[in-house]
């Protein structure tokens, strides 16, 4: 390993823990935001007007006539901690932490880019966006806001969302429904369960099918997408020696990028009456699909000279927002999709330097033709 790599791995180690100390649960994030901002000012690279400060949102950099330009995107905030949860660690090769996955180790990636690349002679223009409430509701995050605020974001020819990917470029993601199903019955005793009627059991048909229930494979360009319905969540009864008189269940409907989000979002409320019939139902969330791009030269330039594997996402991320405005968006992160939301959550050092490798590569290879 030379000099450079090992300063490099050291940077990287450093940035990751930082950020990892500092608590960011979904609608907490101005501390973290406040240090990022503070750092991007302190980069040499960037003027003042080049730091732009949205609420608890960040554009770093900006497009320019000269050159493509290719943004990164990374969601500041993390779940709630869990219980116990330990203080961030470096353990061998293992950042451990809150966030470490998902996606602050990613975060960290693009600061030590910054930091070590001449971004004004660039073959690209290079933009950070950083923002906030990614892990809540999709009505409720901090990325509709930004795209809807500054038209300067509709200029990105390519975007990056640098969610855990496992280092694979992974194209598109599936949408998402959540809709909640009421069982109602009628309370009694449980002691004579016959004098009333039990709204647990109501669901019991519903349960047995979704524990059978296989995934269904969809192909999207040569991408299988496996769209999938379960039961995430349920509530309900009184008192342990009452028959419940009401059960809810959160249903959630994964479906691939297949259809426009209306007739998606009746395809899957369909099914979801089908499977819960008896029930009422009520739409609590809906997200769309986010499409496989097409045509797209930083795309082909990426897949060709990263080479690396390339795969349908499965899971719902911010390619599906940033494509309704517009703009062509991938997923390519180190985190790893099993450590997402985990107790102990990790990301490997190694991955940071890989992904930090393969950016770099690919901001230093000039597009054909250019």
């Amino acid at each position: 390993m030379s000099t450079d790599a090992t300063a490099v791995r050291a940077r990287l180690a450093e940035t990751c823990l930082e950020l990892l100390r500092i608590p960011s649960p979904t609608g907490q994030e101005d501390e973290i935001v406040t240090h990022l901002r503070r750092w991007a000012l302190s980069q040499r690279q960037y003027g003042r007007d080049d730091v732009v400060r949205s609420d608890n949102a960040l554009i770093l950099g900006a497009p320019d006539d000269r050159r493509p330009c290719l943004a990164l995107f990374g969601h500041t905030d993390t779940i709630p901690p869990h219980d116990g949860e330990a203080p961030p660690r470096l353990d061998g090769d293992r950042i451990i932490g809150l966030g470490a996955s998902d996606m602050k180790g990613a975060i960290a990636v693009m600061q030590v880019l910054v930091e070590t690349q001449a971004l004004a002679h660039l073959p690209f223009a290079l933009m950070l966006v950083l923002y906030d409430r990614e892990e809540g509701p999709y009505r409720e995050s901090g990325l509709a806001p930004l795209l809807e605020r500054f038209d300067v974001l509709g200029s990105i020819d390519l975007a990056i969302a640098m969610e855990p990917t496992d280092l694979t470029i992974q194209l598109g993601c599936m949408g998402s429904m959540h809709a909640r199903a009421t069982f109602r019955g009628r309370a009694a005793h449980s002691a004579r369960p016959w004098q009333g009627d039990n709204a647990i059991h109501k669901a019991g048909g519903m349960l047995l099918e979704l524990s059978q229930r296989q995934p269904r494979e969809m192909d999207v360009g040569g991408m299988v997408f496996r769209e999938a319905l379960s039961a995430t969540m349920a509530r309900g009864g009184h008192a342990a020696n009452t028959v419940p008189d009401r059960f809810e269940v959160n249903l959630n409907y994964r479906f691939a990028p297949t259809l426009p989000l209306a007739e998606a979002e009746a395809r899957a409320m369909r099914e979801i009456q089908r499977v819960a019939a008896g029930a009422e139902l009520q739409v609590v969330d809906v997200a769309p699909a986010g499409p496989v791009p097409v045509e797209n030269p930083i795309l082909d330039h990426i897949i060709e000279h990263a080479e690396l594997e390339v795969a349908p996402k499965q899971a719902w991320t911010d390619v599906a927002r940033l494509a309704a405005f517009g703009i062509d968006a991938v997923n390519f992160g180190p985190g790893f999709t099993a450590q997402a939301h985990q107790r102990g959550e990790f990301v490997s050092l190694d991955a940071l330097c890989r992904a930090y490798d393969i950016l770099s590569l690919i901001l230093h290879t000039p597009l054909d033709g250019m």
